[in-house]
């Protein structure tokens, strides 16, 4: 079958959407989503960035999973599980988007020229007009194949052909391979051939019955159709013009799927799965005995309680024992001067604008107690503060 070539040259805005198809779309959509609950499940307890309010929380995640399409994610991972989950998709995410870049290069180089018409029982369908060779089988296989009467056209040659096409009476030719390939030939940047091809008995050679040129012309025949004769022959024959796009380039772009990539989303989810199992083995066997004490609780309670302890930082954690001492290294531990001066401010009662007001030296130990600071006045409102020891 022939049909037109169309231009598509910069007039498909959405084009950066036909390298995957939708059920891959959907499917890496799905997965983004997942990994992100995963990865949140894993750190909450144990990392302040996939902590605070509900809606910060679920952005975090969001944002966390999603931002790993470009390698981007800023947040910490400190568990060990979520490092094994996020390693694992973000080889996943490696493979899609190399995938991904290739596919729609090759959808931008190819798009200029695409077929019509690429199933001819879409042109039974919509009622469309096809052409044949005059006084050839095509006829009678166009018939069997569904086409009413009225739906074909003949033409005698390859101008009356392209003429066919030019004035919009047909929307694809059919005809055998060698008559199509000459027509290609002389309108390759307007028309290609697309599948499917259409068994046919084909040429023969008739000879009498017992003829001993039967053996030598099949077998003269087998020798130039296996060998190398037969390209030169269509160089010589049926030669393109210079400026004709190669046919299989552009014909074989096509969507990406889920069955091309679904080994490796299998890959993700066992790790990811297998990573949430054990964290939530690891959680209940950590507080077995709230589970299992003899208590009146009903199962509902003893749940509700888990996800309470599940909401709380886990203090265990290194992540938070190395905060706890970070706060505790504090300048009066680690050692301040041994005095300092302070000037009191005037007291708002005093009725006396030009009062004059002497600095307050304080003698503080490092080693002591802040509660052994005593404070004392004199009748005169000035204040000395001493720091004793115990």
């Amino acid at each position: 079958m022939m049909v037109p070539l169309k231009d598509n040259r910069n007039k498909n805005t959405w084009v950066f959407l036909k390298p995957w198809s939708y059920d891959l779309w959907v499917t890496t959509g799905c997965f983004f989503v997942f990994i992100g609950f995963i990865v949140w499940i894993l750190e909450h307890r144990v990392n302040t960035d996939f902590r605070g309010p509900p809606h910060h929380q679920i952005g975090t995640s969001f944002w966390f999973s999603f931002s790993t399409m470009n390698f981007a994610h800023r947040e910490k991972v400190v568990s060990n599980l979520a490092r094994f989950v996020v390693t694992v998709w973000c080889f996943v995410v490696l493979v899609l988007i190399q995938s991904y870049t290739a596919n729609l290069t090759s959808f931008l180089t190819v798009q200029r020229f695409q077929p019509e018409v690429t199933n001819w029982k879409d042109l039974i369908k919509d009622n469309k007009s096809v052409g044949f060779q005059r006084g050839t089988f095509v006829l009678s296989l166009l018939k069997k194949q569904g086409f009413h009467e009225s739906q074909l056209k003949a033409f005698g040659s390859a101008e009356e052909c392209n003429e066919l096409f030019s004035n919009g009476n047909i929307a694809a030719a059919f005809d055998e391979v060698a008559y199509l390939k000459v027509i290609l030939s002389q309108n390759c940047s307007k028309y290609a051939m697309v599948e499917p091809s259409f068994k046919t008995a084909g040429f023969g050679f008739v000879f009498p019955r017992n003829s001993p040129l039967t053996d030598d012309v099949s077998r003269a025949i087998l020798n130039v159709t296996e060998s190398d004769e037969m390209q030169h022959f269509e160089e010589k024959w049926f030669k393109k013009q210079s400026d004709c796009p190669d046919q299989n380039t552009i014909l074989s772009s096509h969507h990406l799927s889920v069955s091309s990539f679904w080994g490796l989303f299998l890959i993700s989810g066992l790790a990811s799965v297998l990573a949430l199992l054990i964290f939530v083995a690891n959680f209940l066997h950590e507080h077995k005995h709230k589970l299992f004490q003899d208590s009146e609780d009903s199962l509902w309670k003893k749940s509700m309680f888990l996800l309470r302890i599940f909401d709380e930082k886990d203090i265990k954690s290194h992540t938070f024992k190395n905060s706890v001492v970070h706060n505790v290294s504090s300048p009066i531990t680690q050692g301040i001067p041994s005095t300092s001066t302070v000037q009191r401010t005037p007291s708002s009662r005093s009725p006396s604008p030009n009062r004059e007001f002497e600095p307050i030296r304080v003698s503080c130990n490092p080693s002591e107690d802040l509660s052994n600071f005593r404070l004392e006045q004199d009748k005169d409102e000035e204040s000395h503060i001493r720091c004793e020891g115990a």
